[in-house]
């Protein structure tokens, strides 16, 4: 399915060092003809770190999509019941945010979108980036890996002998995922070498 006219919600978490691969994605689905609409977390938009600053990524990707951020609860709240997205992405997804949307947590504008997305049975698309996906988060993934209507971002660990518990999504999967999970269908493999790439 093609994502040209398609209008896709974009959520970015905390995982600052993962943005680099994942801007690129979304000049790609720009590029392709979708309508992309940022939602970005507080951490997002307000931590300094040595990958960047969070007004410099936010004015980065306004720049790309066009579009101002959706930076609040009360601002993600319409896009379920009155601007229906025809997929919501969060990528990076922390495990922080993971485990909150594992268990029907819904304390930020991310969060939201992909609540108020899921309530329209659309796809919410997930790129993991987390120290922490064969640890304590583990039982959040399988929870996620098993519902209806959540796909994921092929994903594998990035490095098994320094951070054993570690998995990261392959980005540059981003669009064929999106597309797959349009038509319902999870991209294939979900687990994969991510190490080697």
């Amino acid at each position: 399915m093609s994502i040209k006219g398609k209008r896709i919600g974009f959520g970015l978490t905390g995982s600052h060092c993962t943005y680099d691969e994942v801007f690129p994605q979304i000049e790609k689905l720009v590029n392709g003809g979708a309508d992309v609409l940022p939602v970005v977390s507080s951490t997002m938009m307000n931590t300094n770190t040595r990958f960047g600053k969070g007004e410099d990524w936010v004015k980065r990707i306004e720049d790309v999509t066009g579009h101002k951020v959706i930076d609040s609860i009360v601002k993600a709240e319409p896009l379920g019941p009155k601007i229906p997205l025809d997929c919501m992405v969060i990528s990076p997804l922390t495990g922080n945010t993971m485990s909150k949307f594992a268990n029907a947590m819904t304390d930020s504008p991310v969060l939201m979108a992909a609540k108020a997305t899921l309530r329209n049975h659309r796809p919410v698309v997930l790129g993991i980036s987390t120290n922490d996906a064969l640890g304590l988060n583990g039982i959040n993934l399988m929870r996620l890996i098993s519902t209806k209507d959540i796909y994921f971002i092929p994903f594998g660990q990035d490095a098994p002998e320094l951070k054993p518990k570690s998995m990261v999504a392959r980005m540059s999967l981003t669009q064929e995922t999106i597309e797959a999970a349009m038509e319902g269908r999870q991209l294939q493999p979900v687990v994969i070498e991510r190490y080697l790439d």
